[in-house]
């Protein structure tokens, strides 16, 4: 039985490495189809809106989108795209694997940190920014809520349950911020209670940043509120190699959304050298959730087999002398292999 998936090419190096990214899943015999929708500056110039209600109907429809890259314009009148997306179909776990690859430039070798991220509250919030009449006062509202904290909590648990994860670390500023992340921790310690399983520790934000640079390797699950989840993901990525391997999931009760967390990188679009491998994570990740988890590693092995194997196919960000399609050339001949 097929599945229809909605699939947004993205802007920039996004429709390269989207290409890519559907014919490594059609080596793969995944029996998915591909609903095109339009979002950002193509569907600006094409429909005159960042995201069209075409664009937003199709992915309720199919429940599931894999997207690429967006630019939102800089400027007033522009809504950031995955901020609406996020909050439109209530996405509210981003997760944000970050896993070592052999050969790629990073610090550290066999790094395996998940950071489990609220994605719809917490500082950002649309409602609330203000700037007073002479530019002297900026003010926003950071709201967190119980039924927020404990839904991402709670996924967090589960989803360390389910891929045998050991050890949740929950991140907070309970501290300085005692009631909006003073709420996200007492809720955390509430639920951790329920799964004596899992080995609970809590920790403030700037400890585990200095923590994640000095010994990575004590963290296994990172939950988190959305400004410090934003931040300490990015961390994370940096620690295996930076943004080029990093997926982002966004998990809602009946949607995802699964992407890569980089930029658009309109300096590199249409020259060919663009990196997949945040997409193709991304992918391997929906296949997961698509219960297809065997394809899923499948995939995961592949693309790691190239980047450790296929030196001469695989992106020059990851020290290759390849292309983009050589790269997915590389992977594809391994899954048929």
């Amino acid at each position: 039985m097929s599945k229809t998936i909605a699939v947004i090419a993205g802007d920039g190096i996004g429709p390269e490495i989207m290409t890519a990214t559907l014919r490594v899943l059609d080596a793969l015999d995944c029996n998915l189809t591909y609903d095109f929708v339009d979002a950002g500056m193509v569907a600006l110039e094409k429909h005159g809106d960042l995201l069209p209600a075409s664009t937003l109907e199709i992915i309720g429809k199919h429940k599931v989108a894999l997207k690429g890259p967006l630019t939102t314009p800089i400027g007033g009148g522009f809504t950031s795209v995955n901020v609406t997306l996020r909050r439109h179909f209530d996405l509210y776990a981003n997760v944000r694997p970050a896993i070592s690859f052999p050969g790629t430039k990073s610090r550290y070798e066999n790094i395996d940190i998940i950071t489990v991220r609220e994605n719809t509250e917490g500082a950002y919030l649309a409602e609330g920014q203000t700037l007073s009449e002479d530019g002297e006062i900026a003010q926003s509202i950071i709201r967190n809520t119980r039924k927020g904290s404990t839904r991402i909590v709670r996924y967090a648990f589960e989803m360390a349950v389910k891929k045998g994860r050991k050890k949740i670390t929950a991140v907070h500023k309970a501290n300085i911020l005692k009631t909006s992340t003073g709420l996200f921790l007492n809720v955390a310690r509430e639920i951790a209670k329920e799964y004596p399983q899992i080995e609970f520790n809590e920790m403030i934000v700037d400890n585990t940043c200095m923590q994640l640079v000095m010994n990575p390797h004590q963290f296994d699950v990172i939950v988190t509120t959305n400004l410090f989840g934003d931040i300490l993901s990015d961390l994370c990525a940096g620690l295996v190699g930076g943004l080029g391997l990093a997926p982002g999931d966004n998990i809602g009760t009946n949607a995802a959304i699964f992407e890569a967390v980089h930029g658009s990188a309109p300096d590199i679009a249409g020259r060919g050298i663009a990196n997949p491998c945040a997409l193709l994570l991304a992918a391997a990740d929906m296949l997961d959730y698509l219960d297809m988890v065997a394809k899923g590693n499948q995939l995961r092995a592949a693309i790691r087999a190239a980047v450790e194997n296929d030196r001469d196919q695989i992106t020059p960000d990851l020290g290759g002398k390849g292309s983009t399609d050589s790269f997915a050339d590389a992977i594809v001949k391994r899954l048929k292999a």
